[in-house]
């Protein structure tokens, strides 16, 4: 019977409109940045903070915007450390590693 509660609690959950979900967001300690966040952004949030298993399927590697733009932001720290050394031809692998993912940005969003 426990394994019914959280399917009807996940489901609970999936018809929340983005508002409601953000007003659980915020009660909670472990999410932060709830206002920016979209629907899906908050549903996964919510499941994590609570330990609800996600068991919907993801949009590809990385799956959330979010994810994916804090790749970029590691690969660019990366790509200007290889700029100050003048090598560049590990700087255009950076260059093409981060304009495959902003691609993936606009598929996910």
């Amino acid at each position: 019977m426990g394994n019914e509660k959280k399917q009807t609690k996940e489901k609970s959950l999936e018809k929340m409109t983005a508002t409601e979900l953000r007003d659980i967001a915020k009660e909670l300690p472990d999410i932060t940045g709830a206002h920016g966040m979209k629907k899906v952004e908050l549903l996964t949030a919510i499941k994590k903070a609570k330990g609800i298993e996600d068991t919907t399927s993801k949009k590809g590697p990385g799956a959330s915007v979010r994810d994916i733009k804090l790749k970029i932001k590691e690969l660019k720290k990366q790509r200007e450390e290889f700029n100050a050394q003048n090598n560049k031809k590990m700087v255009g692998i950076f260059k093409r590693r981060i304009n495959r993912l902003k691609k993936q940005t606009r598929k996910a969003g």
